[in-house]
């Protein structure tokens, strides 16, 4: 079994067992949940295929199983899977566990208002870098369609997002080299601004803003809309 799957596995195995406890019950959210990965896996391993066909990121055959499609590593696809899942499992039991824990309406407009801003302007500044340009061109989209149509997951995600980087740092850390001879997965510096926490480009922490806000957007849309379909 390659490093990049053992990685995988263990992060999602813990959560997967998890979702059939008695109080959380996230298993009965599948119907949700599961179809939102798909469609937000979809969109990102499309933004991934593309970007590796033109250099901007590289994938270290020592520690994957050697089977590509489209470029990409078979790990790179269940990764769209195991940690948008994991993460989810995380999300949810907090917002459980601790219903109050999220941003009011005031402060979260206030966050969305400047993190769209931020964004936007970090992009346009960094057109020449593609990573950077393209990471904080989609972010605010995902961000401002979330606001619109699933708010209170917004207000949840925002305090909760910080919490999330924990699992983070240690999963993406190992991928991108901390604690290893080489990195899983590489970039090329120059699509990238450079800045570094630990072996991990800055870019990552908001790829996976939006990689973990998307599906959890989607699952509460399509919860909504099955409860009013329900009442109809």
């Amino acid at each position: 079994m390659s490093l990049y799957l053992i990685i995988l596995v263990i992060s999602l195995a813990g959560p997967l067992a998890l979702s059939f406890e008695k109080n959380l019950k996230l298993y009965k959210r599948w119907k949700y949940l599961l179809p939102a990965i798909l469609i937000t896996m979809i969109i990102f391993v499309t933004w991934d295929i593309i970007f590796t066909h033109i250099g901007c990121w590289f994938f270290n055959p020592i520690y994957n199983s050697g089977i590509y499609i489209n470029k990409l590593p078979l790990e790179e696809y269940l990764f769209f899977i195991a940690i948008p899942y994991a993460c989810a499992f995380s999300f949810y039991a907090v917002q459980f566990h601790f219903p109050k824990f999220k941003l009011n309406e005031k402060w979260t407009k206030v966050l969305t208002f400047l993190i769209v801003i931020g964004s936007v302007i970090t992009s346009l500044l960094h057109q020449d870098l593609t990573y950077t340009f393209v990471n904080f061109l989609v972010l605010p989209a995902i961000l401002l369609l979330s606001y619109y149509f699933s708010r209170e997951v917004v207000q949840h995600y925002l305090a909760i997002y910080p919490i999330l980087l924990i699992p983070f740092f240690i999963i993406n850390g190992i991928l991108t080299g901390t604690g290893i001879e080489q990195a899983v997965f590489d970039y090329n510096p120059q699509v990238i601004l450079g800045i570094h926490i630990f072996s991990i480009p800055l870019e990552d922490m908001f790829y996976n803003f939006s990689l973990l806000l998307s599906p959890l957007a989607l699952t509460h849309i399509f919860e909504m809309r099955f409860k009013k379909t329900k009442r109809v």
